[in-house]
């Protein structure tokens, strides 16, 4: 058996290569290498903590785990085939640089709480980054939002063209899904922050080492109650990328509605040349692939949720090897992430709005409702003057006019509450403004989100998770 294997005594036959390379994570596991390091070393004090190694060894584990840090990060570390993952291969080459006290480092410590623990760390980091990514993307929304407030655009229901509302208040319709998206990262790192470490394998660390005290170093907020659960829990992973494909499904959203504005039908929006590409036959062409990839990743997301759901269900308590499953769906989920949010930033802050072709999807049917709202406010019920206005609408339609063309006489035959200042209903900034309520599209209610949106974001800088 090769020396460096943390297991193997009981064994008597060589892993066969096939099962060696079906068996092993350090492919892709390494990326944990960070917080495995920094486990261990905060470990190696606890040891000494609890008399278990002396201050010597314990200054000689720490000098070495301090040097095999040095190495991953310039590069230079070098696996061994019988570096099975990130654990063996750091513990592997400890024992090379500070001798056999390395073997001490594992003294009451499993891989099971040590790579839930490793997972933990490293999430609690991508969490923190991805804090970042996300307040950047809200605050470029808010940004443009704030810039563009007088532009008018169409308001869609079932993609079919519906009331006239302000380009930043659609774009704060994305500010508020955000919003809801960093308030569920930031309850999801609460429950992150659990430290597995002291568990063993199952039943619990038969030493005296102060988990509490173990915690505190390595920035966890508080210790798992039970050591079958903390070794086998993948919740927080499973939670991880709930978040992240409901993130997604946001992105995906905006990434279509950009898609459709850009389009040569629409021509709401022009995509800067640095987040469009052109294609290898037809030289007109500038496709959206930014925004295309976007909503394509959004399927990503979501099947690296169910891949883990999928793995989860069947399993017995405490730890199986299947859990080697959890990595890779979390590793992607999180870069996936990291550049979609940054590429979004980038698109909505270098994109062009084309006022003109806006102000010209401001159809008279987008004020039918309007028209409606003037015959409730000459005491016609809703539902009488919906009804109403329908007829108007199915005269324009068959006689081929804007509801604006049809004469007043013949308004008055569909309803004698019609009178001549029917004319001010076809007013699309009119419309806009008579929607002052708490979250509508009157300038006045834009800039009161626009305030609440700044608002938040500047707590967030002051307290990143308050």
């Amino acid at each position: 058996m090769p020396e460096n294997k943390l297991w193997g005594g009981r064994f008597s036959q060589e892993t066969a290569a096939l099962m060696r390379k079906f068996n092993d994570s350090l492919p892709f596991d390494y990326k944990m290498w960070q917080a495995d390091i920094h486990g261990s070393m905060a470990y190696a004090r606890a040891l000494a903590n609890a008399d278990l190694i002396s201050s010597e060894e314990q200054d000689k584990l720490l000098a070495g785990l301090q040097q095999v840090w040095q190495e991953w990060t310039a590069g230079t570390f070098v696996t061994q085939p019988g570096d099975e993952d990130i654990h063996t291969a750091v513990e592997r080459r400890l024992t090379e640089i500070v001798g056999a006290v390395g073997g001490k480092l594992h003294t009451g410590r499993s891989r099971n709480d040590q790579v839930a623990t490793d997972l933990r760390l490293y999430l609690l980091g991508e969490i923190d980054q991805l804090n970042q990514e996300l307040t950047l993307l809200q605050q470029s929304s808010v940004t443009v939002a704030r810039r563009e407030i007088d532009q008018l655009m169409p308001g869609y229901t079932h993609l079919q063209p519906a009331q006239p509302v302000r380009f930043s208040h659609w774009l704060l319709a994305y500010f508020w899904m955000w919003q809801r998206d960093w308030e569920r990262l930031r309850d999801l790192r609460r429950r992150v922050s659990v430290l597995p470490l002291g568990s063993g394998a199952l039943a619990g660390n038969p030493f005296p080492i102060d988990r509490e005290a173990l915690a505190e170093a390595l920035g966890f907020a508080t210790v798992s109650p039970n050591s079958i659960d903390a070794v086998s829990d993948r919740d927080f992973a499973l939670e991880f990328l709930a978040w992240a494909a409901l993130l997604g499904t946001h992105l995906s959203r905006i990434a279509e509605d950009l898609i459709l504005w850009s389009s040569h039908e629409f021509g709401f929006v022009t995509l800067a040349d640095a987040y469009s590409t052109g294609s290898s036959l037809m030289p007109q062409k500038k496709n959206p692939d930014s925004l295309e990839l976007l909503r394509g990743k959004s399927g990503r997301l979501t099947g690296n949720l169910t891949r883990l759901l999928v793995v989860m269900k069947g399993l017995p308590t405490a730890y199986d090897k299947d859990l080697q499953e959890d990595k890779e769906p979390l590793f992607d989920s999180a870069e996936t992430l990291h550049i979609g949010l940054a590429v979004l930033a980038g698109v909505l802050e270098t994109m062009t709005l084309h006022p003109k072709r806006l102000r010209a999807a401001l159809t008279d049917e987008l004020l039918a409702t309007d028209l409606a709202d003037y015959l409730v406010r000459r005491g016609i019920p809703f539902r009488q003057s919906h009804h109403l206005v329908g007829q108007v609408v199915r005269l324009a339609e068959e006689s081929h006019r804007s509801l604006h063309e049809i004469p007043l006489a013949e308004l008055q035959r569909i309803s004698p509450r019609f009178q001549a200042d029917v004319a001010q209903v076809w007013d699309p900034d009119a419309a806009v403004e008579r929607k002052m309520t708490a979250g509508g599209t009157a300038r006045t209610a834009v800039q009161r989100q626009l305030t609440a949106a700044e608002t938040l974001l500047a707590q967030r800088k002051a307290s990143p998770w308050k």
